[in-house]
């Protein structure tokens, strides 16, 4: 069995090693190592090459930038934002920084486990009460329209499809099962999504068919 592998950053000692000793007490995730602020995510990241890295964004050094860093460095290392700073700005520049997950502290030991699990496996992730704020920020009648993204044209009627169930937290799996395709189509279907909306994950391309498939005021 693959173990996942997991790099931890977080500036409070006792969470920190809480956390690496919940997640390490599973038989398929494994810890390389532990950091205490931006710096060291980065490090890290660039030394041991985690499957995933579980970091705080508020801690010393530049939360924000460590992930953009770390992104566009090492993109084949998934981020999960672990975290008590709730704020909307931030978790957007996260996930358009390249975060696959966006997780509020207090989080549930199983959730947690679950969420890991989910990350690995190609799906991006945030807390329920951050996801309707964001959904409400950008359905605001107030809220500026945005201009137009390259690249949402160029989806097939069949990326769209699967797009507006991506936006609704769907699975790969569910997907299929709901257009009766296979799982592995349906990952060729996210990738080729993924690479026209030019995002670097499920999350970001959510927060794109949200916007783009709100109503107008006046329309």
């Amino acid at each position: 069995m693959d173990k996942i592998r997991l790099v931890i950053v977080d500036d409070h000692p006792i969470f920190r090693e809480g956390v690496a000793s919940i997640l390490g007490s599973e038989p398929d995730i494994e810890i390389l190592g532990q950091g205490v602020n931006a710096d060291d995510a980065v490090r890290l990241t660039r030394d041991l090459l985690p499957d995933v890295i579980l970091m705080d964004v508020n801690m010393p050094g530049d939360g924000l930038k460590a992930v953009e860093v770390i992104s566009a460095s090492y993109p084949v290392v998934k981020i999960i934002l672990l975290t008590g700073v709730a704020d909307e700005d931030i978790v957007m520049s996260a996930l358009k920084s390249g975060a696959q997950a966006y997780v509020l502290k207090g989080v549930a030991a199983r959730e947690l486990k679950g969420i890991l699990h989910t990350v690995y496996n190609g799906e991006g992730y945030v807390s329920p009460s951050l996801a309707a704020n964001l959904l409400s920020e950008i359905t605001s009648p107030h809220r500026q329209p945005q201009p137009a993204r390259d690249g949402f044209d160029d989806l097939t009627d069949r990326e769209r499809q699967i797009l507006e169930l991506i936006a609704v937290g769907t699975s790969n799996k569910e997907i299929g099962q709901k257009l009766f395709l296979t799982e592995k189509t349906v990952k060729h279907y996210v990738t080729n999504i993924l690479q026209k909306l030019h995002v670097r994950n499920r999350v970001q391309a959510a927060l794109i068919a949200q916007e783009k498939t709100r109503p107008r005021p006046g329309a």
